[in-house]
């Protein structure tokens, strides 16, 4: 489809949305025509008698409460305040090497520059219509927006209503300044007819269509209220759609236009930086799921998160033989030089990553500070690991779990000493080791899986972790270009998936495993609940997008008991290891938190702790031990 082809598809499909606005308004001046005839008749003369008034009186009071509706329809369709994406706004003084690229490439391709640039914590990049009244000017917020964004300047005075370029933060600090042009060519080629007035026409009253959706289904309101916004709800989705299909056909239309615009400009260099696009999604998505999201549960957010995916991406190159000629694109300029601070703009899309995916706070606190690459291993892995310990313990002291009794303690000779009466230590990886083999000890009260009894707080607790699986796959392209393909790893840090989906109703093999994974869910479900705050109601001056749905996009589902069992086990491991050989927390770029023996990355743990936590088989995780020199029986310390 050629560039005349396309707009004219859009053109078209833009006047057929519009021709749905024109029958509404029919519509709702049917019944004003009908009374405006029916009064002019009966002034004349032609239409008399007791009927006639009476339909007079009827038809006028019905045409008068028809436009009063359409009236308030069309007010909180075009007073609806439309949704923007969450995004860092740069302003022409914090890159101005970046505006003269994008500039440069809107004259190549003979359309009008965009507006504005903005930066998304994601791997993707669009133009954003931000001229509704309601946006207002840009003005910067502490929240997610570099200081200085709001100065209104714009690249072009002729173009001041042109849409904000959104650029994917990712591809600023993976990609070469070659690269970044040709990937944005056909995004900023869409400014070309965006600024025809028939297709702003049509976007604008679909984004208030759905801008008045969205506003009339807020439920805090009288019941009065309530009921107008309702009827108000019905009529905006009924016209949205019949818009569905025109508005998509039509952007199909505008996206054939643009590209195919944008074919002249760097088209060898757009196929490859297309192969580019694929791996900074995989590397992004790894860093934000195996590294950024054990530190956000930790209460801390990784100020530089856009570093990381080059790192994360780098060590792909370098294990992968798929990607090898990846890393040497590095001596090349990268795009993050086109900014006079990556360092700013890389800390305000970090905190913006840490709001979406994982809900945290606008700003940094006691509770919610950042760290750097360089203190991860300490502050976020050493701290996760003696927490997880922490809490395993005392879901085992909740349970009546005996502790392993003090082998140094003096005992005279003859029968081994009883365990209840011997003196003990403190938390051991030992006391573990025996509560979850079946030959580890006799079974106490509160260890049966009958124990719950029918304890409501129990069930309220654990009743929606039960029966989600967690999937550790990209989702997208995988790291090598095959959908959902998995990076090797065995690292301490893995959330493998224990069991397969649907075995929530197949008897458990290690019924002690059982019982310890549902009561360590509930103590993580009330901590959880217990640490997070009750939603707002969204204020004058917070961002045009809902702040109290945070997180916009979670990044996995809620893991299940066995999951956290693992992990928490896992977690006791690494302690052990640490308190008793010396070992040391360490950072894997591509798996996150990892344990480092004499300092190599430990990658045949995760198995050996499955067999414990499903099968009871505590065997290859003693032998294991022995291998390295751990001592169980060793008290360890905990967070």
């Amino acid at each position: 489809m050629g560039v005349e082809a396309g707009a004219q598809v859009a053109r078209a499909r833009a006047l057929a949305v519009l021709r749905i606005r024109s029958r509404a308004l029919a519509i709702a001046l049917l019944p004003a025509a009908a009374a405006v005839i029916l009064l002019a008749g009966g002034s004349t003369g032609h239409f008399v008698g007791p009927g006639w008034s009476v339909a007079r009186v009827v038809v006028s009071v019905l045409a008068l409460v028809v436009l009063l509706a359409a009236g308030v329809v069309a007010l909180v369709v075009a007073r609806a305040r439309p949704a923007v994406s969450p995004t860092v706004a740069i302003a022409e003084e914090a890159a101005p090497d970046l505006y003269r690229l994008v500039r440069d490439l809107a004259d190549r391709l003979d359309v009008p520059a965009p507006s504005a640039i903005a930066l998304t914590p994601d791997c993707d990049s669009w133009l954003e219509d931000r001229t509704h009244p309601a946006h207002g000017p840009p003005a910067p917020r502490s929240a997610d927006e570099i200081a200085g964004a709001g100065s209104g300047r714009h690249l072009h005075r002729r173009t001041a209503t042109a849409p904000v370029l959104v650029i994917g933060s990712p591809f600023l600090w993976w990609m070469r300044v070659g690269e970044l042009r040709a990937v944005l060519a056909p995004v900023v080629a869409g400014t070309g007819p965006s600024a025809q007035p028939d297709i702003a026409a049509a976007r604008r009253f679909v984004r208030g269509l759905d801008a008045a959706v969205a506003a009339s289904a807020d439920r805090g309101r009288c019941p009065g209220l309530r009921l107008a916004c309702a009827g108000i709800g019905w009529v905006a989705r009924l016209m949205l759609r019949g818009c569905q299909v025109h508005a998509s056909e039509m952007e199909r239309g505008v996206a054939a236009a643009a590209a195919e615009r944008a074919q002249a400009v760097d088209y060898g260099l757009r196929i490859v930086a297309q192969e580019q696009v694929g791996l900074a999604y995989a590397g992004w998505d790894r860093l934000l799921t195996r590294v950024a999201l054990p530190a956000w549960r930790m209460g801390r957010w990784p100020s530089r998160l856009d570093a990381g995916v080059v790192a994360a991406l780098t060590e792909l190159s370098r294990r992968d033989r798929l990607a090898e000629g990846f890393a040497s694109r590095l001596g090349e300029r990268p795009a993050c030089d086109l900014l006079e601070e990556p360092g700013a703009v890389d800390e305000a899309t970090s905190l913006l990553a840490a709001r979406l995916f994982h809900g945290g706070p606008a700003e940094s606190g006691p509770d919610w500070s950042p760290v750097d690459w360089q203190e991860y291993p300490d502050e976020v892995v050493d701290r996760k690991w003696r927490t997880d310990a922490a809490r395993l313990h005392r879901v085992l002291d909740t349970l009546g779990v005996r502790r392993a009794p003090d082998p140094s303690a003096p005992h005279s000779g003859g029968p081994a000493p009883d365990l209840t009466v011997h003196a003990s230590v403190g938390p051991t990886l030992a006391r573990v080791l025996d509560h979850l083999t079946p030959t580890g000890g006799v079974e106490t009260a509160a260890e049966r899986p009958d124990a719950y009894g029918d304890d409501p707080a129990l069930t309220r607790a654990t009743g929606d972790r039960g029966g989600r699986e967690h999937d550790d796959n990209f989702g997208h392209e995988g790291p090598t270009g095959h959908p959902g393909q998995e990076i090797p790893s065995g690292h301490p840090g893995d959330e493998a998936p224990v069991g397969h989906p649907g075995d929530e109703d197949t008897p458990a093999a290690n019924p002690r495993s059982a019982t310890l994974a549902t009561h360590l869910g509930v103590e993580v479900a009330r901590e959880e609940a217990a640490a997070t705050p009750p939603a707002a109601g969204q204020k004058a001056d917070t961002p045009p997008w809902d702040d109290g749905a945070l997180p916009l996009f979670p990044l996995q589902p809620p893991r299940t008991d066995r999951e956290l069992l693992t992990d928490h086990v896992t977690a006791m491991v690494c302690c052990a290891a640490m308190d008793t050989v010396g070992a040391t927390p360490g950072l894997d770029w591509l798996d996150g938190p990892t344990l480092l023996v004499d300092g190599a990355r430990v990658a045949d743990l995760a198995p050996r702790v499955l067999s414990l936590v499903e099968d009871g088989d505590a065997a290859p995780l003693r032998a294991w031990l022995v291998e390295l020199g751990i001592r169980p029986e060793k008290p360890v310390r905990l967070g």
